[in-house]
């Protein structure tokens, strides 16, 4: 898995308006059922991780545990992050498949 390939990817959702971000936007955005795939930062609070992890597996959207809030922020060009929701099925699939090329 390359990482920066995924905050590329990121970084362009961003401008084509196709990624929200922070706790309130994030989980929103899954339970409108537009979240494609929903990213939390490693460095979240476990509450946070637990959270979206029981409200992903409920509305069933990918989640993934992945990179720190401040690298996800700087993608974003946002302050500090913790978690964000992708809104294109495109690519969610380019993020994903990148994200599971780790294991």
């Amino acid at each position: 898995m390359n990482p920066s390939k995924v905050y590329g990817l990121i970084g362009i959702g961003m401008k084509s308006n196709n990624v929200v971000s922070g706790e309130f936007s994030t989980e929103k955005a899954v339970k409108q059922k537009k979240a494609q795939i929903v990213i939390v930062a490693n460095d979240a609070s476990d509450n946070t991780k637990k959270m979206f992890t029981n409200m992903c597996t409920y509305y069933k959207v990918p989640i993934y545990i992945f990179g720190e809030k401040s690298e996800l922020a700087h993608a974003m060009g946002k302050e500090m992050r913790s978690s964000l929701a992708l809104l294109d099925k495109g690519l969610a699939d380019a993020i994903e498949k990148q994200l599971k090329t780790v294991v």
